[in-house]
């Protein structure tokens, strides 16, 4: 049973998360259920990780093991058609080692969060991104972003339903950017805990409006508690970005021909 891993994008509207679940419609499933009328067989998808319900993603990546042999164009053409809603889309499919796991080979993960900071409600953007009227300062909300940076204990940022063992991660990165009418906010670290970058994004929105400064981002990380620090931004700006793994070598690529090695 050959291993292939997957890279999908998803429009998070639809469903109630990555995760299957009894209450809705969820990635997972709806993968699952292309994967039954592919193959004829109840298959179990992993990702990299869960997204919330409402959450986008750019490039999710998961892996399934299939019961059949077929190039990896075929793969992700077959699932294509069969995928529904279409929201889901498979980008890519590759054929990896037995060993390769989406979730537990995983060595980083990235995030960006989309504030629409203007008067106007959004109308092509709704349900994609985060509706804040009040001016933003996004250098503001830079510097005090470069707090929260390294390896700390985020009980602060923590969901009061997260399940991880330790509330202590390593953020590699966190960074706030305007372009014109959007403000992006993107972070990376090896793993993250149940709520973190949106709690991270609730936070740095006070000191965008000038309710907060530096110095009580600092105080809100210390507390250690997750009533010190600021609201939990809404689902509809975030996007899972990418999910990033050590070299793993494939047998193909997803066209179904061998790998090129690379120039020199």
């Amino acid at each position: 049973m050959p291993r292939v891993k997957l890279t999908l994008e998803y429009d998070g509207r639809d469903f109630v998360g990555w995760q299957r679940q009894d209450n809705g419609p969820s990635v997972q499933a709806a993968l699952e259920a292309a994967l039954l009328a592919y193959c004829g067989q109840d298959l179990t998808v992993a990702a990299s990780g869960r997204t919330d319900a409402g959450v986008h993603a750019f490039a999710q990546v998961a892996h399934v093991d299939l019961p059949r042999d077929d190039k990896p164009e075929t793969i992700r053409a077959a699932l294509n058609f069969h995928i529904q809603p279409k929201t889901v889309a498979v980008l890519k499919a590759e054929i990896v080692p037995d060993d390769f796991h989406a979730r537990f080979s995983c060595t980083g993960r990235s995030y960006l969060y989309r504030i629409l900071n203007r008067s106007a409600h959004p109308s092509l953007e709704a349900g994609r991104v985060w509706w804040v009227q009040r001016p933003l300062d996004a250098d503001a909300m830079h510097a005090a972003a470069q707090v929260l940076i390294g390896k700390h204990d985020f009980t602060s940022f923590r969901a009061v339903a997260c399940q991880s063992k330790s509330p202590i991660k390593t953020l590699d990165s966190l960074s706030v950017s305007r372009y014109g009418e959007i403000v992006e906010i993107r972070t990376a670290a090896r793993s993250f805990l149940h709520h973190q970058v949106r709690n991270m994004v609730g936070t740095l929105k006070l000191v965008g409006e000038g309710k907060w400064n530096i110095r009580q981002v600092q105080k809100a990380l210390e507390a250690r508690d997750r009533a010190a620090a600021g609201p939990t931004a809404p689902p509809d700006g975030l996007y899972f970005v990418d999910a990033r793994y050590d070299e793993i070598p494939a047998s193909s690529d997803s066209s179904g021909n061998p790998p090129t090695s690379p120039a020199m």
